[in-house]
């Protein structure tokens, strides 16, 4: 072990195990966030990441990861060897960087790990977990010599680690309030600092239907080819199937994507709008567009894990997406029984605001702590519960210590007509994959 000009430990190569590798990587810069491209950028130059592949980021508040997915699962029925990027996790580190549609092994993890720690000494600079991570992957995808790269911006766009690769392709899904700490609080600010993805003479494609003047305006500013959801493209939703439209194409009989959600056809037309503007680097067939959405997999967005009673999982952490959590339900079948809610989230997010988004379809609240950090502890929720008049005179509610011990209370006491909701973080949705051993 030495100390690094930055006063760091490093490891220099000797850990063997990803465990001591991630530990390292949590106290290796004093924030856990900085934004900014300067650090990050100095170590990319010394590990010669200059991709030689077509990049397409993606970014937005809620929509990234399926976006992702969906452009994974086309892009490989297309016969290309894929990179995809995403974050966070629900269970693995590994989950974050695929490679041909497979989680990359640790052996491969810890090799792109210390050739980024080489770097990283070499250049002076600390670096965060998630910039490290991100150096990582693209490290990953240049030795596999992969044919395209997806990667999803972790937080806002402008100042986010992976802005430091130029996009062929941009795509924005929707601008709602979250991280206002970094990003500002409006939807205008926050959009400004999702459009920092685009790029001169590169296609930006945005799936928000009431896009911040904030994106088009930067958009304009760089000479970015934005291309916007019910004016350059679109898609028209019919029974069992949909339809998609641009200037230039139209495209018939698709088939509903895989992903559950009102939301998910605005997302498979953002990808088809994406291809089509990319066609003279990425050649993707009719026939790869249907069976990529056909059998697209994103666990933890709306997931269906059981169906009597019903168990359905989502990341949610914000209003935006907590709404459209609701307006799903309500496609769902009738409950004839009561809803059962599962609810864990971090303290530095907007809890009031997405228990008002839903407690309209909630009956019964099992609150639980995520221990971690940033989690919100029970007593908390039931604070915010009260605060939002709910209270056990009209509902029933729980106190957990964990997630588990209320989603095992959640299937000890609903019926076969009963739903059980489990929503709040990916803290929350990973502690539930676990326990059934996913």
């Amino acid at each position: 072990m030495t100390v690094s000009k930055t006063g760091a430990i490093s490891p220099d190569g000797k850990f063997s195990d990803l465990k001591e590798w991630l530990a390292y990587l949590e106290q290796l810069h004093p924030k856990s966030i900085e934004m900014g491209l300067e650090r990050i950028d100095q170590v990319r130059k010394a590990l010669g990441l200059t991709p030689f592949f077509p990049v397409i980021i993606v970014g937005g508040t809620n929509g990234k990861g399926s976006v992702c997915a969906m452009l994974e699962s086309i892009l490989t029925a297309a016969g290309y060897h894929v990179g995809c990027y995403t974050s966070p996790h629900l269970i693995r580190y590994n989950e974050r960087i695929h490679v041909g549609q497979h989680a990359v092994t640790d052996e491969q993890l810890l090799k792109a790990f210390k050739a980024v720690e080489q770097a990283r000494i070499e250049t002076g600079v600390s670096l965060t977990y998630f910039e490290f991570g991100t150096l990582a992957a693209m490290h990953v995808f240049m030795v596999k010599q992969i044919d395209v790269a997806i990667l999803e911006v972790g937080l806002g766009g402008r100042l986010d680690a992976v802005n430091i690769f130029d996009a062929d392709c941009a795509i924005v899904t929707s601008v709602d309030l979250d991280h206002q700490d970094y990003l500002g609080d409006s939807r205008e600010s926050i959009g400004y600092e999702k459009a920092g993805i685009f790029r001169q003479n590169k296609p930006a494609v945005c799936a928000d239907a009431v896009l911040p003047f904030s994106v088009q305006r930067h958009a304009q500013e760089i000479g970015a080819e934005i291309r916007m959801v019910h004016q350059d493209f679109g898609f028209i939703r019919e029974t069992n199937q949909w339809r998609f439209w641009s200037q230039h194409h139209r495209r018939h009989a698709l088939p509903m994507p895989a992903l559950l959600g009102r939301k998910q056809l605005y997302n498979a037309s953002a990808c088809l709008m994406a291809l089509e503007l990319l066609r003279e680097q990425l050649q993707v067939s009719m026939h790869a567009v249907r069976e990529g959405l056909l059998n697209v997999k994103l666990p933890g967005r709306f997931q269906v894990i059981s169906i009597q009673p019903m168990v359905v999982l989502d990341v949610l952490h914000n209003p935006a997406a907590a709404a459209a959590f609701a307006d799903n339900l309500l496609e769902l079948a009738p409950s004839s029984g009561k809803t059962y809610a599962v609810f864990g989230m971090l303290h530095d997010k907007d809890i009031a605001g997405v228990v008002e988004e839903l407690k309209p379809h909630i009956d019964n609240w099992l609150i639980a702590t995520i221990d971690v950090p940033r989690g919100a502890h029970a007593d908390e929720l039931l604070q915010i519960l009260n605060q939002s008049e709910i209270t056990r005179e009209n509902h029933t509610i729980y106190e957990f210590e964990d997630v588990v011990s209320a989603y095992v209370f959640a299937c000890e006491h609903a019926g076969k007509n009963d739903r059980i909701c489990v929503f709040g973080s990916f803290y929350t949705v990973g502690a539930i994959l676990r326990h059934h051993g996913e």
